[in-house]
């Protein structure tokens, strides 16, 4: 198949990419940035230079190329480590899930492309009531902090214009926490704030987070390509969903850094919102069955215990021998 792969250089889009050729399709990698374009050739791709937001580039693109499937993996997260302005730090995004997504989706039905796979989120947009590990079938959050509505709302945007489409066949993947060598929740920027005990655990951590390697998000994004069922939600995490009082305390110590202090919930409520307070004492994780069964996938990193030590092994091995 040809495949048309948007935000072909972001922390999924680079082994997604590798993984769709590695499998024998015919790739071409979307970036804005010209400078990338050289990244997706190594990458055995087709670069194509367009703004996801700028409808003409798009509609010109995909009539060019004319893909049998389109899979938007489209973000701006450069930089976004303010999560106390969460819905300001992923405003960028958030037009690319509802504009970028519509643009994307109308290029796709004008050029007849078959199939169509979004980006959406596993954890803290689900209900924070019933079951910690929850299923596609459960409900989103009716009410969430004030601060992750605009957030929340672009998430359900493009999960519903996903997977109400026909044509082309429409399919969402919700992912994990990404974490992979240097991006994710192994990002610099994060790792430095552990290690400076600068991410405090709030309240009682009973918050539960579920994770996926980038690699394994990969895999699950060509799975879904050729087996998923048109319509269909999936929830793309690992095996070892884990309460915030037991994965934070346990990357510091990967890292050797001191345990996060504690901070009290009333006031984390002041110093750094309601909506982070919630991320770390009341959101829920997801369940990885559906994807196992209607897949036949299952994650090569199974638990993010073993999967950040090895690369925190491998990040300290690679700086040691430099």
């Amino acid at each position: 198949m040809k495949i048309f792969v948007a935000g072909a250089t972001g922390a999924v889009g680079r082994p997604l990419v590798s993984s769709l050729v590695k499998a024998g399709h015919s790739v071409i990698g979307l970036t804005r940035t010209p400078a990338k374009a050289d990244l997706i050739r190594g990458m055995g791709a087709e670069p194509a230079i367009a703004d996801g937001l700028d409808a003409d580039a798009i509609a010109a693109v995909l009539a060019s190329t004319r893909p049998d499937a389109v899979i938007h993996e489209m973000t701006d997260l450069a930089g976004a480590t303010d999560l106390r302005h969460f819905d300001r730090t992923f405003a960028a995004s958030n037009r690319l899930r509802t504009r970028g997504t519509d643009i994307l989706l109308a290029s796709a039905r004008e050029t007849g492309v078959k199939r169509f796979i979004a980006q959406s989120y596993c954890g803290w947009p689900y209900a924070r009531t019933g079951d910690v590990v929850k299923t596609e079938a459960d409900a989103l959050d009716p009410d969430p902090p004030a601060q992750l509505r605009a957030t929340l709302k672009a998430i359900q945007y493009v999960e519903k214009a996903v997977t109400g489409s026909v044509h082309p066949e429409g399919i969402v993947l919700r992912y994990g926490a990404f974490y992979g060598p240097g991006t994710g929740m192994l990002d610099r920027a994060v790792l430095a704030q552990i290690r400076h005990r600068r991410t405090p655990l709030i309240g009682d951590g009973a918050g539960w987070w579920s994770f996926i390697h980038v690699e394994d998000a990969a895999a699950a994004t060509v799975k879904a390509l050729e087996d998923g069922k048109p319509g269909s939600i999936y929830n793309i995490v690992d095996d070892d969903p884990a309460q915030v009082s037991e994965w934070l305390p346990a990357l510091a110590d990967i890292v050797g850094a001191r345990r996060p202090f504690h901070l009290p919930a009333w006031i984390a409520r002041i110093v750094a919102g309601e909506h982070l307070v919630s991320m770390m004492t009341q959101i829920r994780a997801g369940s990885n069955r559906k994807a196992r069964t209607e897949l036949n996938w299952q994650p090569a990193h199974p638990s993010w215990r073993a999967g950040f030590s090895e690369i925190i092994r491998r990040s300290d091995a690679e700086r040691t021998a430099a």
